[in-house]
C-alpha cells in the first residue's frame, strides 16, 4: 500500500481552505488516501488571550510582521526529520511544473502562509527548507498560493487523475511546452470546425500535428520555455555523449 503524502498548511485563515479540500480532484485524493491534508491555526500557538501572531516591524516601517514564536511552535509541533517545510512568499523561487514534480515525491509537506508585511527572518532562517512564490505579484495572504501549489502537486500522486501516468503525460510544461489544442464533439459549431487530421484516425500524423501545434503556441505565447527546453536537451545530449565514452573506456580495458 502506498504511504499517502501528508499536507499541514499553517495558516492566520484556516477556513480559506476548507471549501478548496472538501471539492473536486482534492477530495477525490483524500478519499483514495493518496494524500493526507490538514490545516493548523496560527492563532492556536499564540502566547497570550488575544491570540496574537503578528507585531510592528524593528526599524519602523508600513505594516505588521507575523511574529517567530508562534510560527515556529507550530511548525515544531508538524514537523518530522523528512518535512519540506515551504514559505509561500514574492520572494521565493518562482514554482513550475518540475517543482511540482520534485513535491510530489516527497512524504510530507508543510505550507506557512504569510501574511500582513511578511514573516520574522529567524523563521526562514529556522525553519523553513523552500521558498516559493507563484508570480511576480502580491497577494493579501499565503492560503491561496498555496492552495496553487497543492492542486498542482497533489494532481500529480498515483491514482487521483485515473488513466495512469499518462493522464499526466501530454500536459502543458510538462516537456517546458504549452499543450496543443484541444477539440471535442460536435465537429462544427457555429461555422468553427474540428481540423480534419484528428478525425482521420492516423495516430502517427495526430501525434506529428500535435507536437507541431504545442511548438508554435509555446513560441508565440511563452518563448522563454523553448530556451529552457533547449537548455535541457544541451545538458542531455552532453550527459550522453560522457556515458558513451565512459561505455567505450571500459570496453578498450
Amino acid at each position: 500500500m502506498v504511504t499517502p503524502l501528508r499536507i499541514d498548511v499553517i495558516t492566520v485563515f484556516p477556513s480559506m481552505l476548507a471549501g478548496f479540500f472538501a471539492e473536486s480532484m482534492i477530495k477525490r485524493a483524500v478519499s483514495f488516501k493518496a494524500v493526507e491534508l490538514r490545516t493548523i491555526d496560527l492563532r492556536d500557538y499564540s502566547q497570550d488571550v488575544r491570540r496574537t501572531v503578528d507585531d510592528r516591524p524593528y526599524g519602523g516601517g508600513p505594516g505588521m510582521i507575523l511574529k517567530p514564536e508562534p510560527l515556529m511552535k507550530a511548525v515544531d509541533a508538524v514537523r518530522t526529520p523528512a518535512s519540506r517545510v515551504i514559505l509561500m512568499s514574492p520572494s521565493g523561487r518562482r514554482f513550475d511544473q518540475s517543482e511540482a514534480r520534485r513535491l510530489a515525491g516527497e512524504t510530507h509537506l508543510v505550507f506557512i502562509c504569510g501574511h500582513y508585511e511578511g514573516v520574522d527572518e529567524r523563521v526562514r532562517e529556522a525553519c523553513v527548507t523552500d521558498e516559493l512564490s507563484i508570480g511576480d505579484y502580491v497577494l493579501t495572504n499565503g492560503a491561496l498560493p498555496a492552495a496553487v501549489v497543492i492542486d498542482a502537486v497533489v494532481r500529480l500522486l498515483p491514482g487521483v487523475l485515473g488513466g495512469g501516468p499518462e493522464a499526466t503525460q501530454d500536459e502543458s510544461f510538462t516537456e517546458n511546452l504549452l499543450e496543443h489544442p484541444q477539440y471535442t464533439r460536435p465537429v462544427e459549431y457555429r461555422g468553427l470546425r474540428v481540423p480534419d487530421v484528428l478525425l482521420s484516425g492516423d495516430h502517427g500524423t495526430i501525434a506529428a500535428w500535435r507536437r507541431r501545434e504545442a511548438l508554435e503556441r509555446t513560441a508565440v505565447r511563452r518563448p522563454d520555455l523553448l530556451v529552457a527546453q533547449a537548455a535541457g536537451d544541451n545538458e542531455r545530449m552532453k550527459t550522453n555523449l560522457q556515458n558513451e565514452e565512459k561505455h567505450d573506456d571500459c570496453e578498450g580495458h
